[in-house]
């Protein structure tokens, strides 16, 4: 069923709203009852003058009977439904979200907060697992433990112990108690940081994560270059709290700033209107390096692209996620990235259709990544090239994106962690999932 045939549900809703009958409304605009009727279950299209006359009865505006939902409701409310495993036409969506529409907000956002929950989950599991701050306190209490027990089991054990000594266990036991319970605390502590969905705490790349974060990954003032933009962020940037992830947070905004000048909003907004997304081609046309650009884009608040960025070692430097790709803070990436495949190719461009498994048993997600390694500019003759892998993420369904390479997308996950996917050879250890958390 065409979305505008459902303009005859509005007209029903607006006619119940307002408290007439049908046979009412079918007279004050000129027509009989039955074919109102008709109307109104969507089996007669409605246009022209009788759309005016009624819209003009029923007071409002032709163009909200005729046009109704906005089409990004009812996509949203898609992608809910296919994320849930269920199979709902557009049709189908743009009745509920036209009759209901404060329904359908709720049912997106409860989608939103699904996702929110189980990136979570993801999160959470995997810092209870590889975070080191949490496995040295976890050491340090155990060991606390253990020197305890020990001289517990010392004046337990020992019927005589000369005064001196039982005086020295005792205040072992008192200091190591006190130890026991400032560990104790930290680790609450940082566990009630851990469970703060807003809060990026735990390292400096962290905290440099929720700085950005709070921004969007966009900086208004460094895209019109106003003079002490840079400083003026990072002094009001309340997420950072430590001088390493200062450091580490003026480098990407004076390397935002670089990338800005050479490559601005409008030049850039302009270049993907004529080219499109596409990296490569915008490349060529803007006379700037992969990585630069692909940085670039992944600054544009429109398009929601994401990026991950690491060095020779494998190590993350740099993560923007997006809806539907997982990237994990803690532990190792998944080897099957292309990011990874860049590295073993410098400076040979690379595109990729992936599929990233579903949270919770949800459907796979599809995307379009592109990848490059690029040499950092050394200051000394003859030093070994230091290389930087850059990925940009965008969801294979946008204008321009995915052309010539197949439509299936090659398996990949998060981690192996918290990948459901048993049958895989790049597998390093047993997934904590299953089907759903």
């Amino acid at each position: 069923m065409a979305t505008r045939t459902l303009a005859g549900s509005r007209i029903r809703e607006r006619r119940i709203a307002q408290g007439l009958r049908q046979a009412d409304l079918a007279l004050d605009v000129g027509i009989s009852p039955s074919y109102l009727n008709l109307i109104e279950h969507n089996r007669r299209r409605i246009g022209g003058k009788l759309l005016q006359s009624l819209a003009h009865r029923l007071e409002v505006d032709p163009s909200l009977l005729a046009e109704g939902a906005e089409q990004e409701v009812i996509a949203r409310l898609g992608n809910v439904a296919a994320r849930l495993g269920e199979e709902i036409g557009v049709a189908s969506s743009a009745d509920f979200a036209n009759r209901f529409p404060g329904w359908a907000n709720l049912v997106i956002r409860a989608g939103r907060r699904i996702d929110e929950l189980e990136r979570n989950v993801e999160t959470l599991t995997d810092r209870l697992t590889h975070d080191p701050h949490l496995a040295a306190t976890l050491h340090e209490v155990l060991s606390t433990v253990t020197a305890i027990r020990s001289t517990a089991s010392i004046l337990s054990d020992t019927r005589e112990i000369e005064p001196e000594w039982r005086d020295r266990f005792h205040r072992n036991i008192n200091e190591d108690a006190g130890r026991l319970a400032d560990r104790a605390q930290a680790l609450v502590g940082f566990l009630d940081g851990a469970s703060d969905t807003q809060s990026e705490v735990g390292s400096p790349q962290e905290e440099v994560a929720g700085f950005l974060s709070a921004y969007g990954w966009h900086f208004p003032a460094l895209e019109e270059g106003r003079a002490g933009a840079v400083e003026s962020y990072l002094s009001g940037a309340v997420q950072i709290k430590s001088s390493s992830a200062l450091a580490i947070a003026g480098k990407y905004l004076d390397c935002y700033v670089e990338d800005a000048e050479r490559m601005p909003l409008a030049t850039i907004r302009a270049a993907i209107e004529q080219q499109g997304p596409d990296p490569l081609r915008l490349s060529t046309l803007l006379g700037q390096d992969l990585a630069s650009v692909m940085r670039r884009l992944a600054t544009l608040p429109e398009h929601g692209f994401g990026l991950v960025v690491c060095d020779a070692s494998g190590t993350m430097l740099y993560r923007k996620p997006t809806d539907g790709f997982s990237i994990p803070r803690f532990g190792a990436l998944c080897p099957l990235w292309p990011l990874f495949q860049a590295l073993s190719r410098p400076m040979m461009p690379l595109s990729q259709r992936v599929l990233m498994p579903g949270r919770g048993g949800m459907s796979e997600a599809l995307f379009d990544t592109y990848a490059v390694a690029q040499a950092v500019l050394s200051t000394d003759y003859g030093a070994d090239p230091l290389l930087e892998a850059t990925m940009l993420i965008a969801p294979a369904n946008q204008e321009g994106q995915g052309q010539g390479r197949e439509s299936a997308g090659r398996l990949i996950g998060a981690s192996c962690r918290i990948c459901p996917r048993e049958s895989c050879a790049a597998r390093r250890e047993p997934s904590i999932v299953s089907v759903r958390f």
